[in-house]
């Protein structure tokens, strides 16, 4: 199953479940593929999808972030929730040794002799892992391999 099929049925359920979150949280997704789609005129394939998913879990932890820091807790348990509901479509992350694994593979597949390779190795990267890594985290993987070359 598609991950804009799945996206569809799991809307239906919340919606027949009246799960307030699920639902807001599906709408939202829901709109923003059809945005991607009238901007793009096209139907967004499984990676766009993906990336649109990514950026909707980038917003809520910022906004975790912001909320917590001006005291509103409230707020930030509420975009607590949904990024849980967000990060349950997807794939299972790239953190630790499988990342560092992932970077070593990318470092000898680009043939990379030192730092100045690092693109090379962040292409390798997100065209084998998309959306499944922290960017940040991947940079500073990649950077400490780099280095020791």
């Amino acid at each position: 199953m598609s991950l804009s099929a799945r996206l569809e049925q799991d809307y239906l359920v919340a919606y027949k479940a009246k799960d307030t979150v699920r639902l807001g949280v599906l709408r939202l997704l829901k709109t923003a593929l059809k945005n991607f789609q009238v901007q793009h005129l096209r139907v967004p394939e499984e990676g766009d999808v993906l990336d649109l998913i990514a950026r909707q879990c980038k917003q809520r932890k910022e906004s975790i972030d912001q909320f917590t820091a001006a005291g509103r807790l409230d707020l930030a348990e509420k975009e607590q929730a949904e990024l849980v509901v967000l990060q349950g479509y997807m794939p299972e992350p790239l953190e630790g040794e499988a990342l560092l694994a992932a970077v070593r593979e990318a470092v000898a597949e680009a043939g990379a002799a030192g730092p100045k390779d690092m693109g090379k190795v962040m292409q390798i990267l997100t065209a084998k892992y998309k959306g499944r890594y922290d960017g940040k985290a991947a940079s500073e993987a990649v950077k400490a391999a780099l280095a020791s070359l």
